[in-house]
């Protein structure tokens, strides 16, 4: 069997780290936040929370990289610092929702703001309505996105990887711009000061409405991880993944931190709050350039989502190609086409599956599933590195982090899950059941690879 090469170098590996955490997120998160928070300050406290826990993670995942360079990254962690049924649990929650969930709702962000300039494109324009199923020009539009990303990721990394490489350029740039044009051209230290100074109590209600809202900062940056699930395509793993991870979330959080920054200089809370369609970079473009600013903001998202889209298709097609090639996933989706090395078949069922969860359109009640399910695994995969560092203590000249690194990930994480716990059982612990689910599916599999072996 043909095996996959490693072709890609540091810029890549951080054209994936990066290209897949900025999505649509940055451009509408904080509308959601501030509806929640009420308060300037603590909307940035949100997205300076959020960046942290990411920056420690990456860290962390550094280490974990650093130690074990194997291809599958996150799922290959859990394999062997833990068992081969808790990896499969994860490789089975990110196949049914955090990777596949999460590609959904890009999809459809996309669709929805090429929308704006084409407006035949609409959640509303329905090809099918009857009373038990409709499908929309948007939907269908989204589909069609995941289909042509699908195929060139089938016709090589290196094709991948370049529109990566392009897209991840023009989207950064795009950001740096609306910040300098906002600072320049917008921007009031007297808004500032207003947003800031809005009077809060901090108690128990507002420290529920900051776990509550993280939710949003979290899932615009929560595909950071998906670099180590190309490991074997990329060259010197040990040294590239943990340099690709410090430098692409370190980018990516400067930049969020300084487009907030750049909303509440320009716009006064209530603005950001009532911004149509949630779109708070498109109400900082009008209130710039006046109306016309709408449609270069949709632009710059749509050109976001689709370079956020095409990393996480690229990657997380690996991990399924991993578990089968471990015989506990199904066993095509371990073919390697000779032509193109490329999993063309992990890359298509991908597809399927992203497809069915944009046409069932209930994409908003999974980003609580991803979030929490995300939330989760990265804890267990982080907590490992202490067993992690007695399996491989022989190991020498590995990136190691500061014990406290991992251990402030962990309480702040679990602070989170355990918050969700309380606070949206109904809307989170469905993505645990759904894990769980995967257990009888486990045994299913490794029954049926034993009689094949």
């Amino acid at each position: 069997m043909s095996e996959l090469k490693r072709t890609l170098n540091l810029q890549d590996a951080v054209s994936i780290v990066a290209g897949s955490m900025i999505g649509s997120g940055i451009f509408i998160v904080s509308t959601f936040i501030a509806r929640i928070v009420n308060s300037g300050l603590l909307l940035i406290f949100v997205w300076l929370l959020a960046g942290l826990i990411t920056m420690l993670g990456a860290l962390c995942y550094g280490e974990l990289s650093s130690t074990i360079p194997d291809e599958g990254g996150q799922y290959i962690y859990l394999k062997k610092i833990f068992s081969k049924k808790l990896a499969f649990l994860y490789g089975w929650t990110l196949f049914l929702v955090i990777q596949t969930g999460t590609l959904a709702a890009v999809n459809i962000a996309l669709a929805k703001f090429i929308g704006l300039i084409f407006p035949l494109i609409n959640a509303n324009n329905y090809l099918i309505k009857t009373a038990y199923y409709s499908l929309s020009t948007e939907q269908l539009f989204a589909i069609f996105v995941v289909i042509v990303l699908t195929f060139i990721n089938s016709r090589g990394i290196k094709l991948g990887v370049l529109v990566q490489n392009i897209f991840t350029l023009t989207k950064i740039l795009s950001i740096i711009l609306i910040v300098i044009f906002g600072l320049f051209l917008g921007f009031h230290l007297s808004v500032l000061k207003a947003n800031l100074f809005i009077p809060f109590i901090l108690n128990f209600e507002t420290i529920k409405l900051l776990m509550i809202s993280i939710t949003g900062a979290l899932f615009a940056s929560i595909t950071w991880n998906n670099v180590t699930f190309i490991t074997s395509e990329i060259k010197h793993p040990r040294k590239n993944i943990k340099k690709a991870l410090f430098i692409g979330v370190g980018i990516v959080v400067c930049l969020y931190c300084l487009l907030n920054f750049i909303y509440l200089g320009v716009l006064p809370l209530e603005l950001i709050k009532t911004s149509p369609q949630d779109i708070v970079a498109a109400q900082l473009a009008q209130q710039i350039f006046g109306q016309k600013a709408l449609y270069i903001i949709a632009v710059v998202i749509a050109v976001s989502a689709f370079g956020c889209a095409n990393g996480m298709i690229l990657t997380g097609a690996r991990v399924y190609y991993k578990m089968a090639k471990d015989r506990i996933f199904f066993r095509k989706l371990a073919y390697i086409d000779r032509k193109t090395r490329t999993p063309k078949n992990s890359l298509w069922l991908q597809c399927f599956w992203i497809c069915i969860l944009v046409l069932w359109g209930n994409y908003a009640q999974l980003l609580d599933y991803v979030i929490y399910s995300s939330i989760i695994f990265y804890t267990i995969t982080i907590f490992g590195i202490f067993r992690m560092r007695k399996l491989y203590s022989n190991e020498k000249n590995i990136f190691k982090v500061p014990n406290f690194i991992p251990i402030a990930f962990i309480v702040l994480s679990s602070t989170i899950i355990l918050s969700l716990s309380i606070l949206k059982p109904l809307t989170t612990l469905p993505g645990l059941i759904i894990t769980f689910l995967g257990i009888p599916v486990y045994f299913f599999w490794n029954k049926t690879s034993c009689k094949d072996s």
